[in-house]
């Protein structure tokens, strides 16, 4: 291939994803030219259009290639030109039939981290034929790709391992970060989600078992040390300046490497980790924290919301918001032993040492949980919310759903059915006084694919939080009367591919409202826009 072809293949990786561009290649674009050269991998193919040049394997690397096999849904002209015959049996079924077929296979296992390996193996082999699933039955497969089962599967990561999907960058890599990104294959990297594995939802230090970046300064978890199938670095977990050291490089590789726009989430880091490493890259890099940003700063943001809808002081605001931690209610009398993330809610009060007596003490409207303590909903405190509110709400969001407050049968039986629930792991209907009661799910699954893509269609160099408002209240525009009615707070997550294109559009908008957005001139339907950048995975045709 010479230099002209490998020009077009980048501008094209360059250019996917921007607005207006294709999600897919069709039958009518695309033309093979067969290069005549072999290898022991197999024959190496030219695919031609009118954006770009690319390459991929034929005959049996084809097949062992999950970006391109269809599996027996190779027409018999695509297996003629791609070297198939004989390499497949001779049925052909389209990509729905496989698909019936996968579902079927699925529903058969009883154990839920089956399935989640199945789903693991099937994405290992063909990529499209996984994401087709996912979105097809999001509804019925979110609780196996996530939590709760996901946790499980993080649990056991070291037992399960099979095939690495994402890049390791431990102590070892320490001086050679930048190498070590340039080994990975894809070039055109948009997003990176890194994680240092300290708290894996509410489940603690599980050290390398977390993707698809992860940092691994070794693990404090002496279980993990002991265990021989455990895949990471056997050492307890570096601090202070040897971790930020690696943490900084990683950082500036990343920048070097994929340039300024990438998208950095930092994922499951501990408190003591997440707020320094947000305070310090959240100026020079495009960056955000979903766990502080939307977990101890959900009351940042609640607060931030208010303020604009009652032109309060935010000060004021603030003081609406009350928070309990393993200490009781955080109040002014303790605010010299307090993190400073939590020092703006130290409000006057008298000390309370447990979340029923503050519940009582405070009368809140709303209970919020996001501690990763399960069960701290008690019967007592949903009674005593049931007593000054007439639907009272009760969000038990911590993951999985071993650490979840309450489950969604004791925020329901416990209130007598007056509770408006929701949770971040999924729990099934529950039936009450004869009325039947469907839990809604609370979790980032809603915002964060919608606000990433939003910062990527406007070429986003920053994260503001105006953004994050912008996405809640994207989110909250989207639930119906009739979702309302039935007692839910969030819109069905069948349609959660409509919701991120609304999420999308409108962190972009503020995007360019706050002359943040790069990318211009600013579409004229910035929903269409994400629509049309967002991945479609049926099969393509090749010629």
């Amino acid at each position: 291939m010479n230099s002209s072809t490998l020009n077009h293949c980048h501008t094209f990786l360059r250019n996917k994803g921007r607005c207006g561009s294709s999600s897919s290649s069709t039958s009518s674009s695309v033309v093979v030219v067969v290069v005549k050269a072999s290898s022991s991998n197999g024959r190496v193919e030219t695919i031609k259009t009118s954006e770009f040049l690319c390459c991929f394997h034929s005959g049996y690397s084809l097949l062992r290639d999950p970006h391109h096999n269809k599996g027996l849904a190779f027409t018999e002209k695509e297996r003629d030109a791609h070297y198939l015959r004989g390499l497949l049996p001779p049925a052909i079924v389209t990509q729905e039939l496989q698909e019936k077929k996968l579902m079927h296979s699925l529903r058969q296992y009883q154990v839920p981290l089956q399935r989640y390996m199945a789903l693991m193996d099937l994405q290992e082999r063909n990529e499209r034929l996984y994401y087709k699933l996912l979105i097809d039955n999001v509804e019925e497969l979110l609780p196996v790709v996530y939590t709760p089962t996901v946790g499980e599967a993080c649990q056991k990561y070291g037992s399960i391992f099979r095939r690495p999907q994402g890049l390791y960058i431990s102590l070892k890599e320490k001086g050679k970060i930048l190498e070590t990104l340039k080994n990975w294959p894809q070039r055109n990297i948009q997003v990176i989600v890194v994680t240092d594995g300290e708290r894996i939802l509410g489940l603690g230090d599980l050290g390398c078992q977390c993707l698809p970046v992860t940092i691994d300064v070794g693990t404090n978890n002496e279980k993990l040390l002991k265990d021989e199938f455990y895949i990471g670095l056997r050492q307890k977990r570096a601090t202070g300046q040897e971790y930020k050291e690696l943490l900084h490089e990683f950082m500036s590789a990343v920048k070097q490497n994929y340039g300024e726009k990438v998208l950095v989430q930092f994922e499951d880091f501990a408190n003591h980790n997440a707020f320094e490493l947000l305070a310090r890259y959240r100026t020079s890099h495009l960056v955000f924290n979903d766990d502080i940003q939307a977990g101890t700063g959900i009351a940042e943001l609640i607060a931030l919301e208010m303020s604009k809808q009652t032109k309060a002081p935010l000060t004021e605001s603030r003081k609406k918001i009350w928070l309990v931690d393993s200490k009781g209610l955080i109040v002014s009398s303790r605010k010299e032993s307090l993190q400073h993330f939590k020092k703006p809610w130290a409000h006057e009060h008298e000390p309370v040492n447990t979340l029923l007596e503050a519940v009582k003490a405070i009368k809140p409207t709303v209970l919020i949980g996001s501690s990763g303590v399960g069960r701290t909903f008690t019967k007592e405190v949903v009674e005593a919310m049931s007593s000054f509110n007439e639907k009272p709400v009760i969000l038990a969001l911590s993951n999985p759903t071993s650490q979840s407050e309450c489950t969604a049968e004791e925020a329901y039986t416990w209130s007598k059915g007056r509770a408006i629930f929701a949770s971040g792991s999924p729990f099934d209907p529950v039936e009450y006084g004869g009325k039947l009661f469907v839990p809604g799910q609370a979790n980032n699954a809603y915002i964060f694919p919608g606000f990433g893509l939003g910062l990527i269609i406007s070429g986003a160099i920053r994260v503001h939080d105006d953004m994050l408002l912008a996405a809640s209240e994207a989110l909250a525009a989207q639930v119906s009367q009739e979702n309302y009615d039935k007692g839910l707070i969030y819109p069905p997550f069948s349609n959660i591919r409509k919701i991120s294109a609304n999420i999308a559009a409108s962190v972009a908008a503020k995007a360019y409202e706050l002359g943040l957005a790069s990318r211009l001139p600013r579409p004229e339907d910035l929903v269409k826009c994400a629509e049309s950048c967002m991945y479609t995975p049926v099969y393509r045709h090749y010629r």
